[in-house]
């Protein structure tokens, strides 16, 4: 209740009523005023040391949902308000999420409980594929979200700003993609400005996905921020097979193209090509059976209703959105050095506001 006042009286602000606008492109101050709302998330010792928000306050905070998911909703008193969306905890049920990554068609509709179906489309084209895991993630959270957008906007907010770090970063995209099509089909308030940080953010999906985000997203309204020694922006990791390329290839009449040839070159060309081709289709297979059909039996145990969805087959996962590079340098290797046993010393809010600092 605590929460929910705040955000009451926030929305009543009249400042709220102003109207600022907010600008495309980067904006260094911006992206590390979220950096600090995101941390907030961390337990008390970890929110104790890193330095609090100055321009926003806390409205609202979720209850924990989905596959250990929660978001918060901060505000300003200038019609600016932040959807911040947790990263992963040290819930296995939180790593669960991350683990769960076979793909899915970006348009479709998954059952996520008994009684209720998300139904989405991230993307128009056919060949889109996203994260599963972290698209039942996004199918729980938005639930919540949709009406305090609604309260937001009927208060005149119509500026808001997506954060999420690390898995909330991945969720981010998927979030913005939902968000976006719900505009798209009038279901949305299209005045309502969106713009994103995706930060730390490990690959949400294909790179049919990522051609459409970035098309929606490529004028200055949503960024992906990377530390460059952090590990966690390179995964999942991505296997491309033959038929992951765009229709129109060479690949496609490569086996009938063999046959034409005489018995000793077809003989010498089929092997070399089976010999490329076929490994990386196995691969693939295997990444959906371990990371797809069994890790949905781990789901359903955690999601009472839930129904696995059928899966696209592809793992070719790419990084995605216009890329800001936080270069680790020298003096950053001195106060973050990397470290077998600390795997996300590169990874956590701390080295990642230093790069930001020092960027022009």
């Amino acid at each position: 209740m605590k929460y929910l006042s705040t955000f009451v009286a926030l929305l009543v602000l009249p400042c709220a009523v102003l109207g600022q606008k907010l600008k495309p492109g980067f904006d260094k101050a911006e992206y590390i005023e979220l950096l600090k709302v995101s941390a907030q998330f961390g337990d008390s010792t970890y929110v104790s040391s890193f330095p609090a928000p100055q321009q926003f306050r806390l409205a609202y905070r979720s209850p924990v949902m989905g596959l250990d998911n929660r978001w918060d909703l901060w505000a300003d008193n200038q019609s600016v308000a932040v959807i911040s969306i947790r990263g992963t905890t040290a819930n296995s049920v939180s790593w669960l999420s991350n683990f769960y990554a076979a793909m899915v068609p970006a348009k479709g509709e998954i059952q996520i409980s008994d009684s209720e179906k998300f139904s989405y489309q991230l993307a128009d084209d056919p060949k889109a594929a996203i994260h599963v895991g972290w698209l039942v993630g996004t199918a729980f959270l938005v639930k919540d979200m949709l009406p305090k957008i609604d309260s937001c906007y009927r208060a005149g907010i119509k500026n808001m700003l997506i954060m999420g770090h690390s898995q909330g970063g991945a969720i981010a995209y998927l979030l913005t993609a939902h968000l976006k099509s719900l505009q798209k089909q009038s279901r949305l308030p299209a005045d309502i400005q969106f713009k994103t940080y995706c930060s730390a953010g490990p690959k949400p999906g294909n790179l049919y996905f990522a051609y459409e985000y970035e098309a929606a997203t490529q004028n200055g309204w949503g960024y992906n921020v990377v530390n460059s020694a952090d590990w966690v922006p390179e995964v999942p990791f991505s296997i491309q097979t033959i038929n992951d390329v765009n229709t129109t290839n060479p690949f496609k009449g490569a086996p009938a193209l063999i046959k034409k040839q005489k018995l000793p070159q077809r003989i010498v060309l089929k092997y070399i090509y089976n010999s490329l081709s076929k490994p990386a289709l196995k691969a693939q297979r295997n990444y959906q059976k371990y990371l797809g059909r069994l890790a949905s039996k781990t789901v359903k145990k955690n999601l009472s209703g839930y129904v696995a969805p059928s899966y696209y087959n592809s793992n070719d996962y790419v990084r995605t959105g216009t890329t800001i590079v936080l270069k680790a340098d020298n003096e950053y290797f001195k106060k973050y050095p990397d470290s077998e046993e600390k795997i996300f010393t590169h990874h956590f809010h701390p080295p990642y506001l230093y790069l930001a600092e020092k960027l022009p």
